[in-house]
């Protein structure tokens, strides 16, 4: 008779098996389904008093993880985004254990039906031209670090790379003979080339000229020379944006990430009248509606149509010219 397969060995075959070898999750992939299992246990050794390996799958039914998402928003304070985020990565999981444990799916089907949050759709932030000017006016190009990151700024503003694809460029990336591009490995395993103006590929010929010799693998390194990491990405920008808005008040009511210089490219992409097709392919997204945000967020556009609106209650008519003989009576 096959034995019954324990917790502890179904979510082991599930990272090893199902997402490494059989799907070939992404790293990043893999590190947020297990980040999702360590707050998991964490909720349980609170709860139940047990090891993860002590565990059984009909300990985790639907009550129990419903309560696991009400304590990561109620405690952790988590939104509506990472709690459906680790949501999803226990639905995974426990699709994969329907097919291992095929008796079990009744319980598995309640947890299942477990439905996503509606999350909250804000507008999002972006840099307009001065706020732009303003941030790449702080770094101080006469020291070594002003100017990686200078150029890596200018980068990312014109490129709109995430910031996973700007820590790994790699000097030989850089494509600045006719005709410049970028070129990057992007979300979902795409690589794809993004083209650079003419001012941007001058900053880059620079940078390459002066970094590329001591450390061609790293394109942008840290002081130690190794490639700087997400929290180094949101330092520099951080500490540039701080020194700006002594100058450009405007930069003090928002929230700004190096995502938002993603966003502001893709602003800038907008407002020159680049279809959204183009945008969407510019930035790697897997789908043109994935840009309806940034029409969203337009003002200067929403201000356009406003303008080419009748007033309310403004009685409609043609426009007919003034009399001669009635302007020349008026002015006596």
């Amino acid at each position: 008779m096959k034995k019954e397969p324990t917790f502890p060995s179904l979510l082991e075959s599930f990272f090893t098996v199902r997402l490494i070898k059989q799907k070939g999750a992404s790293p990043n992939t893999i590190a947020s389904y297990r980040d999702s299992f360590r707050l998991l246990f964490e909720f349980v050794q609170k709860q139940l008093k047990k090891s993860p390996t002590d565990l059984t799958v009909n300990d985790l039914d639907a009550s129990f993880i419903g309560s696991f998402l009400d304590y990561l928003e109620n405690n952790r304070k988590n939104g509506h985004s990472s709690r459906n985020l680790r949501l999803a990565a226990i639905r995974s999981f426990f699709k994969y254990v329907a097919l291992e444990e095929p008796g079990k799916a009744a319980h598995i089907e309640r947890i299942l039906a477990i439905p996503k949050k509606r999350e909250t759709r804000t507008l999002i932030d972006f840099l307009t031209r001065p706020e732009i000017n303003a941030l790449l006016a702080e770094p101080n190009k006469n020291r070594w670090a002003g100017r990686r990151d200078y150029a890596m700024l200018m980068l990312t503003i014109q490129t709109g790379l995430r910031v996973s694809e700007l820590i790994n460029l790699r000097c030989q990336d850089m494509i600045l003979d006719t005709g410049a591009h970028v070129r990057c490995h992007g979300k979902g395993r795409k690589d794809r080339c993004t083209p650079l103006t003419k001012k941007t590929a001058q900053v880059m010929k620079a940078w390459i000229r002066e970094q590329c010799d001591l450390s061609p693998n790293v394109l942008f390194p840290n002081a130690r020379g190794k490639a700087l990491s997400r929290d180094g990405v949101q330092y520099i920008l951080s500490k540039y944006i701080k020194i700006a808005q002594n100058n450009c008040p405007t930069l003090k009511t928002k929230r700004i990430t190096p995502h938002t210089l993603r966003h502001t490219a893709a602003m800038e992409l907008l407002q020159a009248g680049v279809d959204r097709s183009v945008i969407a392919l510019w930035l790697g997204h897997e789908s043109p509606e994935t840009t309806q945000i940034y029409l969203k967020a337009n003002l200067a556009m929403k201000e356009e149509i406003l303008s080419k609106i009748r007033p309310l209650n403004v009685k409609a008519g043609r426009f007919r010219p003034k009399d001669h003989l009635l302007d020349f009576l008026n002015s006596l």
